[in-house]
């Protein structure tokens, strides 16, 4: 019999693990089902493919222009494309995926947080995320020549003198940081015209944005977000939506001791926001989402009876319709 109250014990220790529990109104006990880190970042991925464009050219034909979705004009030089080190010929693939909205920057863990020059990390309001690669076969192409890209101003609220070229990098936790592009236009690597556009030049296929650093002269904190029972960095995320600023989205990149962090210290107080915490819940998103401003050292906390459900579209429209 003590075993069997062992054994029982067990396996109630391990149910716990793998649910999160909540209690309704009435007094029912609800367990929901905790994602794994694959489901989540599987759910990612699902955002990421969804969002993809994909073009070919013929490396023999030169420069070879192509038009996305969103209007975005692209000039990729087939005859600079090299696979390890040498030219190639024949067909190429062209991946390219092109972001605008915090709804999307969402969805695919593509926050703009850019890497300051003491290596801690501050919010980036955004005229574009974009990826470029090019293969072929299925091997990763490289290029000696500037890829340019045309950007229609109107897409982010109109033309910001003080745009920058950044270059996207991420690590092994699937964190992506914004770091500064090479300049090669003598402007930040990108500039603007009088015909509403936005022009840059990439030096290389990779993710790439076109960015500055959001100002707010506030002095400035740390904040903290605790996720529900059972979730934490692998299978769960926080980001921040700054109010009134529709094309840049902060992620609480640091977990330790059960808490999301923002431990840089860039968060400015006073500062009116929305704190989302998403999750996978059987191939759709879990979320929440509060209204707060941010005081000193702020702990925000999430309970999964304050979540709901909802579908990638949904959540889209909801995190881009915030103020």
């Amino acid at each position: 019999m003590k075993h069997l109250k062992t054994l029982l014990g067990t396996l109630l220790i391990t149910a716990l693990i793998v649910t999160s529990c909540t209690k309704e109104d009435d007094g029912d006990i609800i367990i929901t089902p905790v994602p794994t880190a694959q489901d989540f970042a599987n759910l990612k991925q699902d955002a990421l493919d969804a969002l993809t464009q994909e073009y070919s050219l013929n490396a023999e034909d030169g420069a070879t222009t192509f038009t996305s979705n969103n209007g975005v004009s692209m000039t990729i030089q087939g005859t600079c494309l090299t696979l390890n080190g040498n030219s190639v010929t024949g067909q190429v693939d062209i991946k390219y995926i092109e972001l605008f909205e915090k709804g999307n920057m969402l969805s695919t863990n593509k926050p703009t947080m850019g890497a300051l020059p003491n290596g801690d990390k501050a919010l980036l309001i955004s005229a574009g995320e974009f990826l470029i690669e090019a293969s072929q076969n299925g091997q990763i192409l490289e290029t000696t020549c500037a890829i340019q890209l045309i950007i229609p101003t109107a897409l982010t609220g109109g033309p910001d003198n003080d745009m920058l070229l950044w270059d996207g990098r991420i690590d092994e936790d699937d964190n992506l940081t914004w770091g500064k592009a090479e300049d090669v236009t003598g402007q930040g690597g990108v500039f603007t015209e009088g015909d509403g556009q936005y022009y840059a030049f990439l030096q290389q296929f990779g993710w790439s944005n076109v960015d500055r650093f959001y100002s707010d002269p506030r002095p400035k904190t740390t904040i903290l977000a605790q996720a529900p029972d059972g979730y934490d960095y692998s299978n769960s995320a926080v980001y921040l939506s700054y109010d009134g600023e529709d094309t840049g989205l902060a992620g609480l990149d640091t977990y330790a001791a059960g808490l999301f962090s923002e431990h840089y210290g860039q968060i400015p107080i006073g500062l009116e926001c929305h704190v989302i915490f998403v999750t996978e819940d059987n191939g759709d998103w879990r979320y929440a989402i509060k209204a707060v401003t941010i005081v000193e050292g702020g702990v925000i906390t999430f309970t999964i009876g304050e979540t709901s459900i909802i579908s990638e579209a949904g959540l889209t429209a909801l995190i881009n319709a915030l103020p």
